[in-house]
């Protein structure tokens, strides 16, 4: 990749080139379209996947797609789960609600990802926007603010100009590789099995089975009463794809007796990394999704972690592209992403270790301290927070003043949260200092939103849905606080 300086005096063809149509690019693209961005997908296939895949949405994802004005065809498409078993073959070692009662959506929604893909595509072209298919990205070089990708349609190139270009290719990136950003981790040795199988009914649709076994570990997700993806480890690969066969032998291994598969409906073999990248931002150019990081599909965080990486950006793309953001806020998307990433990866790496430890002793404490903690209200929160991921929180971005969480109301959902930054006042004090209040909101070209509620103070909630800053009181100290904040993000009219 060739990096010049000069400027450039060809027109832009697209704000912002999104490399890649599974579901982290088509959110994206879906993203950039809401926000009146223009933008172009393209896909190396010629279609969307067929298969199912990821399969959790997990509920601050549901709120994300929620904000985004998305959310109704997954709440149709989803079957919900409110329980996670932990069983050893019959053994039960753990079983423990998920209601988060925080969230609107208590719930894992269970969506296979051709269905989540299907519904994203929908969702595009109801905005007027498409994916251009057989399409690759082969180069770019970077200017001081563009970026010229060549692109390559069934054997004919052209030169797209962007002022962005995202790589959401997944793990074997073309745009990671362009940028020669080092991909740090390892393979775990086993191979594994995806597969998709009618079962019978004994175990309810709403639960989710987590079963450690000295054979290896198998997740068994439900997506509807009687069919489930069976996730599970194997020493060596049997034929091409898994068979009806093995999958029934698995279960007779590792899972309670009563849970039967009776047909297959579709299977694969494939090898997990826990890997993820030092950098997601080189310049104009950004990767996200898979193209970033991988990792164990136990715990079913990949996807979601994607999505909340676009999530995270796309504001920040927006507000640049308009003249109110600053570098520093083109930054703060690999500061703030890097660390739940990791975490992720930390997280679904120990749940494989436990869950497939073959060592004996290890096996015992496992299902000797299991049972234990799992009865314990702070771990059964901690939990619930983790899987949810509502807990996750920006605390120590730049761009940040607090502990970063999560915000959710109502006034957010069904696409109610846009470009703008909301200014969340007491009502009484909004009522007494509206001048000011009114004053502060102009001075940031109209980005920043007042609105007022009952609860104390002040609260600066970013485009995003996370908390900014809080301060108990309005006054002159706050709102100075307050605009120092914004400044180092924003760029501010005189």
């Amino acid at each position: 990749m060739r990096v010049t300086t000069e400027n450039m005096t060809n027109k832009l063809d697209t704000d912002v080139l999104v490399v890649g149509a599974g579901p982290v690019g088509l959110f994206l693209a879906n993203e950039c379209v809401r926000r009146n961005l223009r933008s172009l997908i393209v896909e190396a296939h010629a279609s969307q996947s067929e298969h199912s895949k990821a399969l959790a949405i997990f509920p601050r994802t549901m709120e994300i797609f929620d904000m985004a004005g998305i959310v109704a065809p997954f709440l149709d498409a989803a079957n919900r789960v409110t329980s996670v078993a932990v069983m050893a073959h019959d053994r039960t070692l753990a079983r423990m609600e998920f209601r988060p009662e925080q969230s609107p959506y208590s719930f894992v929604s269970m969506v296979p990802q051709n269905v989540t893909e299907k519904i994203l595509v929908a969702e595009l072209q109801k905005k007027g926007g498409r994916v251009d298919y057989e399409t690759t990205f082969v180069s770019a070089d970077q200017h001081e603010d563009s970026v010229s990708a060549m692109l390559d349609h069934k054997g004919d190139r052209r030169t797209v100009t962007a002022s962005f270009v995202v790589g959401c290719d997944g793990a074997h990136s073309a745009v990671r590789h362009l940028l020669k950003i080092p991909f740090a981790g390892a393979e775990y040795k086993d191979s594994f099995v995806l597969a998709d199988v009618d079962t019978n009914d004994a175990v309810p649709a709403s639960e989710l089975l987590l079963c450690p076994s000295k054979f290896g570990p198998v997740a068994i997700f439900p997506m509807s009463a009687t069919r489930r993806r069976i996730i599970a480890s194997i020493a060596e690969p049997e034929g091409d794809a898994p068979s009806l066969d093995l999958v029934k032998r698995i279960l007779v291994q590792r899972a309670p007796a009563t849970v039967k598969a009776s047909a297959m409906h579709w299977s694969s073999y494939f090898r997990i990394h826990h890997r993820h990248v030092e950098k997601m931002r080189v310049g104009r150019i950004f990767i996200a999704g898979d193209a970033a990081h991988i990792h164990s599909p136990f715990g079913g965080q990949g996807m979601n972690t994607g999505l909340h990486d676009v999530w995270n950006l796309a504001w920040k793309l927006e507000l640049f592209l308009r003249g109110h953001g600053n570098e520093q806020l083109l930054d703060s998307y690999n500061t703030e992403r890097l660390p739940i990433i990791e975490h992720v990866i930390e997280l679904t790496d120990m749940m494989t270790r436990v869950l497939g430890t073959p060592n004996k002793l290890a096996q015992a404490l496992r299902d000797t301290i299991i049972p234990m903690v799992s009865r314990l209200a702070p771990f059964q929160h901690g939990f619930v927070q983790r899987l949810s991921e509502l807990g996750i929180a920006y605390p120590n971005s730049p761009i940040i003043e607090g502990p970063g969480e999560r915000y959710f109301d109502d006034s957010m959902r069904r696409g109610g949260i846009n470009e703008r930054f909301l200014l969340i006042v007491n009502r009484a004090e909004a009522n007494r200092m509206s001048e000011v209040l009114k004053h502060f909101s102009k001075s940031f070209n109209e980005i920043v939103e007042l609105r007022s509620n009952d609860h104390r103070g002040i609260t600066l909630v970013r485009p995003d849905g996370y908390v900014a800053f809080t301060a108990h009181s309005i006054n002159d100290s706050s709102l100075s606080s307050l605009r120092l904040l914004l400044e180092r993000q924003i760029s501010v009219s005189s």
